[in-house]
């Protein structure tokens, strides 16, 4: 019997240890769960570029549309139209003259009253005491006392101190062989370049082609400038490199003058103190590179009137270095010493052919004497 228990404890501890061992096979051996299938990521497109697109056809760019040509306004009678801006030089000259003329009694006091309004008008004093001496005789001889007469009497005066009967014109028509040439000269802030480019339109005006030479080659704005002025009257510039040789470039624009046959080469010189010697011989050189091709035939001195006497000092120097040929007065409409005509004229014997009145592009105008003394004087007068 004992035996029988111990055949039945072995198999009952067998089958335990049977079991035992089973069971974590089963465990291993059983498939893992499903698990549920991930959705495909979205496929990411790159962002379409322009690069990825046809470029677009693009029309070319059109061409700057070329500066319309302007026509200048004539120049016969200019003087006479542009009279309003001489108002104050009249209240100087006419005004203040004929209200010491009218008196009942012209004294000695009232003498000196004249000479003084001559003189503050920078007439100077050479051509005031021939002024004052030949109106005391008239007015004595005469017996002139209506307002109309005294008018008349010093208009003759002022006529004959400007010298009527020099030569005004500006020699700039072509000889048939060459173009004319005219140099343009000046002292620094007279108001050169603009009154070159205004020139060129007077000479359009008059019937003639320009071609302008940009020989100040100090500011490259000036041959900016200059080219500007001639583009509106469809006039060609020669320019040269910026600090170049300006005599160069005068001689090229000459040059280049014969091949267009312009009638008239204008050449803009930079402007200079007088004072300044180096400066003046560089000026020389240049005249007499030009010359090579021919002879200069107008040199023109631009002179600001509100520097009054202190720019006959500046003409002289000019005139010795390059023989001024003719005295373009500008600014004359801002100043009330419309005098400075007689006295620069008296004291070099070279003659005012254009005065600028303004800053309109049509401003310049030829000097005619007999309108500039009407227009000084004015439509009314009092007593």
């Amino acid at each position: 019997m004992i035996w029988l228990w111990v055949v039945i404890g072995i198999v009952v501890l067998a089958l335990l240890l049977t079991a035992a061992l089973l069971v974590p096979r089963l465990r291993v051996s059983r498939p893992p769960a499903a698990t549920p299938p991930r959705e495909p990521a979205p496929v990411e497109h790159p962002p379409e570029t322009v690069a990825t697109l046809p470029a677009p056809v693009q029309a070319p760019a059109a061409a700057p549309a070329a500066p319309a040509v302007e026509t200048p306004e004539p120049t016969a009678g200019r003087l006479v139209r542009l009279r309003a801006r001489l108002g104050r030089s009249q209240s100087t000259l006419g005004r203040g003259l004929l209200s010491v003329l009218s008196r009942e009694r012209l004294d000695e006091d009232a003498w000196d009253e004249v000479e003084e309004v001559l003189l503050t008008a920078d007439v100077g004093v050479g051509a005031t005491g021939q002024i004052v001496d030949n109106l005391r005789t008239r007015t004595k001889v005469l017996g002139t006392r209506s307002t109309a007469e005294l008018r008349a009497l010093l208009a003759d005066e002022l006529v004959a101190a400007l010298q009527p009967d020099l030569d005004r014109t500006v020699h700039a028509t072509s000889t048939g062989e060459r173009p004319a040439v005219v140099l343009v000269v000046g002292v620094n802030g007279t108001g050169k370049t603009t009154t070159c480019g205004k020139l060129a339109r007077v000479l359009v005006a008059d019937g003639r082609t320009v071609l302008l030479g940009a020989a100040d080659t100090f500011r490259a704005a000036a041959a900016d400038q200059l080219q500007t002025w001639g583009s509106r009257v469809g006039a060609e510039t020669v320019r040269g490199p910026e600090g170049g040789d300006p005599a160069s470039v005068a001689f090229d624009a000459v040059r280049r003058g014969g091949e267009l046959a312009v009638d008239t080469v204008l050449i803009d010189t930079a402007g200079r103190l007088h004072t300044k010697v180096g400066l003046m011989d560089e000026l020389g050189k240049v005249k007499r590179v030009v010359e090579k091709q021919g002879p200069v035939d107008e040199t023109l001195l631009v002179l600001d009137a509100t520097t009054g006497q202190n720019g006959l000092q500046q003409a002289r120097v000019f005139t010795e270095v390059v023989d001024v040929t003719g005295i373009v007065l500008t600014k004359l409409d801002g100043t009330a010493k419309g005098g400075i005509v007689i006295s620069v004229q008296r004291e070099l014997g070279v003659p005012v052919k254009l005065v600028g009145l303004g800053e309109g592009a049509d401003d310049l105008a030829p000097f005619e004497p007999e309108a500039f003394v009407d227009a000084l004087l004015g439509d009314t007068v009092g007593a």
